[in-house]
């Protein structure tokens, strides 16, 4: 309709970064990603993911579970962290939640396991301070508002507007609570990787593209 702009995301740009994130922080070589349900908008996420983690340790091992193929799979945390439990005990020590209300029981046993856990979609570093190494950011306010200043400017138009690195649409989360986590040198790497992306010199797989 005349009137609707969609507002879709690049999350695997996102997933690639913090997938690089955690593979520099990880002091074991593996990582963890636990996927809500299976469906292809996860396994988006879980692709660049993997990519992130091996264009920074071409060894890692990425140990991938979801929580189910129903939409009950959103809101499971004790599945969350049955499933997050047994990746750190498998030797993963950082692990990404994009699971929805499951992904809480990641950050249960990341707490439980003293070990590291990384949010999604919104800025979750203060959940389980000490614990969220990152969260990879969706930023809606910037989509809707950027959305509305068209609409005052008389610019708006209708159809899919994608919001990705380039226009600050995702990011990765880096705040007070995180902080200490978030090494300088991880830090550079992260944003020298992210000016890579947006300049075109990193094709970050993309799951829709293939399948």
């Amino acid at each position: 309709a005349p009137n609707v702009r969609s507002l879709l995301f690049e999350e695997h740009e996102g997933a690639y970064l913090v997938g690089a994130i955690a593979a520099m922080t990880s002091k074991t070589g593996k990582v963890g990603f636990l996927g809500g349900m299976d469906i292809p908008l996860i396994r988006r996420f879980a692709l660049a993911y993997d990519a992130g983690a091996k264009k920074i340790n071409p060894q890692a091992t990425v140990i991938e579970n979801y929580v189910g193929v129903t939409s009950e799979a959103w809101n499971n945390p004790p599945k969350g962290k049955e499933l997050s439990v047994a990746q750190y005990d498998a030797g993963a020590d950082v692990i990404f939640a994009a699971a929805g209300a499951s992904g809480l029981g990641a950050f249960d046993a990341a707490e439980e396991k003293n070990k590291l856990v990384i949010g999604c979609d919104s800025d979750q570093n203060w959940v389980k301070p000490g614990h969220v190494l990152t969260s990879m950011l969706k930023r809606v306010d910037v989509a809707v508002f950027s959305t509305i200043e068209d609409a005052k400017a008389g610019k708006f138009e209708a159809g899919v507007k994608k919001f990705g690195l380039a226009n600050k649409g995702i990011d990765f989360a880096d705040d007070n609570f995180n902080a200490k986590l978030l090494t300088d040198d991880v830090r550079k790497r992260a944003n020298e990787l992210k000016a890579e992306i947006i300049a075109g010199k990193i094709d970050v797989p993309d799951y829709y593209k293939k399948h």
